[in-house]
């Protein structure tokens, strides 16, 4: 398996693989561009079918952090990690104190935070061991409810632009995800008086969406369907593809996932369709400009990081007029904007 061929390597700076027997951590850490800074993006812990799939899910994820940094105005570059195992079985102390030694190694050009399966608790543990973490507890603490904001106001902002106005009330959603952010986003949309239809592999999940916030459950495949105005997808990427596009009846994709398109092409296809598409390294930005305000001199302010997590609504009211006015498909003119950013070193 050669990295340099995969279609998904971006002429990225370092790719690393760790490993430490001792503690059964397996993991890849992709640095794709530090022209803004120092690469700043979470660790996930999953359950790869196979390194591969690992290490391509590390090199597209590292190159959405950087664009994703870049379009949300914060000087740093991009970088992500993995770790690869199942968390149930495999998380420990000893794990994450691995981690943070090999974190230490790269000296600086890679900070993580929290993802999929990663607690602040667990980067708090690595914390013990290197500074080259961020998200901590103390300080910015947990990304999810910032990056669920910035989902919901990217959403008002599609709903904006494709119905003519941000109101959601008796807008149907649905949302397929109900980890921690999709859940913040479920109360959100529902004081709103959105209807939501979610669908999620854990079902302690849904019967919380459907008591608190009146959702309406959905089986997985199930999701795609629906006669709704926005699909939501707030789990893993890829979401958006041959088989998923030919099913969906929403006028709007705007969700918090990563990677959402399996490839570009699948946004060309959106475009054609008359879908609009928010982003998703844009408007899933929230999280990450929470955690670029632990570096204030004066110390971290929420406050501070909510009214920039506000400017995600006129990011995306740009990108969408600017897809209109030359039309092109969203996605490309968010591309060409980060990369105008990240050639200029984020100035």
């Amino acid at each position: 398996m050669s990295v340099f061929s995969l279609p998904d390597f971006d002429d990225h700076e370092q790719v690393v693989f760790c490993s430490d027997k001792a503690s059964g951590l397996k993991a890849i850490i992709a640095v794709h561009n530090t022209n803004c800074g120092p690469g700043v993006g979470g660790c996930r812990f999953w359950n790869y079918a196979s390194d591969e799939e690992a290490l391509v899910d590390v090199l597209r994820l590292s190159k959405g952090m950087t664009y994703k940094n870049a379009m949300a105005g914060l000087n740093f570059g991009g970088g992500k990690a993995v770790i690869i195992g199942d968390p149930k079985k495999l998380k420990s102390d000893a794990l994450f104190t691995a981690f943070g030694h090999a974190l230490n190694k790269l000296n600086g050009a890679y900070y993580s935070a929290e993802d999929v399966n990663i607690t602040t608790g667990d980067i708090m543990i690595a914390n013990k061991v290197t500074d080259f973490v961020v998200g901590l507890e103390g300080k910015s603490g947990n990304p999810a409810p910032f990056t669920a904001l910035g989902t919901y106001l990217g959403i008002k902002a599609a709903a904006k632009h494709k119905f003519g106005s941000d109101d959601l009330t008796g807008i149907k959603l649905s949302i397929q995800g109900l980890g921690s952010v999709g859940m913040y986003l479920c109360e959100r949309l529902h004081n709103d008086g959105a209807k939501l239809f979610v669908t999620d592999i854990n079902q302690d999940s849904i019967d919380k969406a459907v008591n608190q916030y009146a959702a309406t459950a959905v089986g997985l495949d199930e999701i795609y369907a629906l006669d709704v105005d926005i699909y939501v997808p707030c789990a893993l990427g890829a979401t958006i593809n041959d088989d998923t596009i030919a099913q969906l009846k929403a006028k709007i994709v705007a969700g918090c996932a990563n990677n959402q398109l399996k490839e570009p092409r699948h946004g060309d296809k959106l475009t054609e369709l008359g879908i609009l598409y928010a982003p998703d390294y844009v408007i899933n930005a929230g999280g990450i400009i929470n955690i670029f305000f632990e570096q204030d001199e004066d110390g971290y302010k929420a406050d501070r990081a909510t009214a920039k997590v506000g400017e995600i609504y006129d990011t995306l009211t740009e990108i969408f007029e600017r897809a209109k006015a030359d039309n092109m498909p969203t996605y490309q003119v968010a591309d060409i904007m980060a990369k105008e950013i990240i050639a200029k070193g984020g100035k």
